[in-house]
Order: structure tokens, then sequence, then C-alpha cells
């Protein structure tokens, strides 16, 4: 190796070594110790007393019939709201890929949603969503029309279906901008050849945007999968987990687990079962979403 070489391989340590030692403090080294508690008996109370107990947390969690209503429920959550935030998002860059004058106007409109906290926008949409003519928007707009009032949050039926259409409209912005990057990729010369060979809008939508943004949607369903499996603030918030647990996700579950009863080994159980849910999920959905 030359004197260059070794410089620069130095140079490459140096700068990347802060990068590494951050991703395993805070991510490797967690997922190990993570799966290494969870075959113990752990009290956050009683941080001295911790028993091996094998696989007694794996047991007692497949027999744990809220572990399966939790499991239900996130992938509820991530059926319904991927396809939909993902659908939403692609419209709204459609919308606002124009180069007319005012449109940024509009992008920053649909935007500013996602660099909004989340638990500012959940107490805003809990008011929205409010049963009481009076003081919910809502079901004040629907009044006009003879409807509702409609217990969004509180019936068990609509809990989670209005959960999912906030967490959409509040997490298209970022998706959105995604998308708006991919489009302004694909060559303005493929519509136009698809204009001159007489294809409208919605043709060129179909056989030259769709095709250009591939890639593009297959990172933007990944990581809208991710985040939607990690659903936690919105019925932390909104719900506290309720109706009946209707809401209750596997995040707050664990958070449940860990955090408000103690048993630090059991949630750790359920977190080591979560982390592969989601890199199994990540790998399929890899899988499906390849093309040659």
């Amino acid at each position: 190796m030359t004197k260059k070489n070794r410089s620069n391989l130095f140079g490459g340590y140096i700068l990347s070594g802060p990068a590494v030692i951050l991703l395993a403090a805070f991510l490797i080294v967690p997922i190990f110790l993570t799966i290494y508690y969870s075959f113990f008996t752990y009290q956050v109370m009683r941080p001295d007393r911790i028993i091996f107990s094998g696989i007694k947390n794996y047991t007692k969690l497949f027999a744990d019939e809220n572990f399966w209503a939790a499991l239900k429920n996130t992938f509820y959550f991530t059926v319904c709201v991927v396809p939909f935030q993902c659908i939403l998002a692609l419209a709204l860059a459609m919308l606002v890929s124009s180069k007319k004058k005012g449109v940024s106007i509009f992008r920053t409109m649909y935007f500013s949603p996602q660099v909004t906290s989340m638990v500012v926008i959940a107490i805003l949409w809990v008011i929205l969503y409010n049963s009481n003519a009076s003081t919910g928007l809502i079901n004040a707009f629907i009044g006009k029309f003879g409807l509702g009032p409609v217990n969004f949050l509180n019936d068990p039926k609509t809990a989670m279906n209005s959960i999912i259409f906030m967490s959409a409209w509040q997490g298209a912005g970022y998706q959105m901008m995604i998308f708006l990057a991919g489009i302004n990729q694909i060559p303005s010369e493929q519509y136009e050849a698809a204009s001159i060979d007489g294809a409208n809008k919605w043709e060129q939508f179909l056989y030259v945007t769709l095709p250009g943004l591939k890639n593009t949607i297959k990172y933007v369903l990944m990581i809208t999968m991710i985040q939607a499996m990690k659903l936690f603030t919105q019925p932390y918030i909104m719900t506290h987990g309720g109706p009946q647990n209707k809401t209750k996700t596997l995040v707050y579950f664990i958070y449940e687990q860990g955090f408000q009863k103690g048993n630090f080994g059991y949630a750790c159980s359920v977190a080591s079962i979560f982390f592969f849910i989601v890199v199994a999920l990540s790998m399929i959905v890899k899988k499906l979403t390849r093309t040659n």
C-alpha cells in the first residue's frame, strides 16, 4: 500500500469514526442488549434482581391477548395508511410540480405539518375530532348537513380510522417532497415525445411519470411502512390506546409494559419480536418491488 493510499485510508477512518461510534452506541448495542434482557425477568423497580428465565417471556408473549391485539392494530394501521399516504403524497407532488408562479406557497403549506411537532398536531386533531358540535370543528361542519355527531376517538369502530386519516395528512408532505424531487429528475423530452405521439395527460402519467418514479416509489413505500410500524405518539396522545384497546399498537404495548408496569424483561421480548417483524417486512417489500 502506497503512502497516499494509507493516508486516504486513515482519513476515511477518521471521518467515518464518529458516525460508526454513534451507530454502535445508539443502535447496534441497544439491539443486542434488548435481545439479551428478553431472556430475563427484570423489574425496573428492582434492578438488583435480574433472574434468567429462558424463553418464559416469549411463552407468555405468544399467549398474551393484548400482544396479539396490538399486533393486529399495528398491521391494520400499516396496511391502511401506507397506500393512502403514498397516493396522497404523489397526488400533491403532481399538483405542485408545476413551475407556475405561486406554486411554492402550496408546497410550503402541504409540507408544514411535517415540521410541526406531532404532539401539537395530535392535540389539535383531538379538538377537531371532539364529538361536541360546539367545540369540535368537524362535527360542527357535518352538523350543517344534518349528520353526526360522530364520536371519532371514543368509538371502537372509528378511533383507528380517525388516527389513520390524521397520520396520512400529517406525513404526506414529507413523501410529497421526495416524489417532487423524483418528478423533477424525469427529462422533459420524454413528456414532449409522448405529447407528439398523441398521449394525453393521464397517459403521460401512466407511461412516463410512473416508470420514471419507479425507484422513488420503492423508497417511499419502504420508509412509510417502517414509520407506520412505529406508531406511538398519536394513540398515546389522542386515545391512550383505547377505546377497548382498538388503537393500542406494538410500540405503545412495549412502552406500557416497560415504563408503566415496569416489566422490562417482558417489554424487551416484545421489542425483539417487533424488531424481527420490521426487518422481515422490509425484506419482503424490497423483494416484491425488485425489478430486473
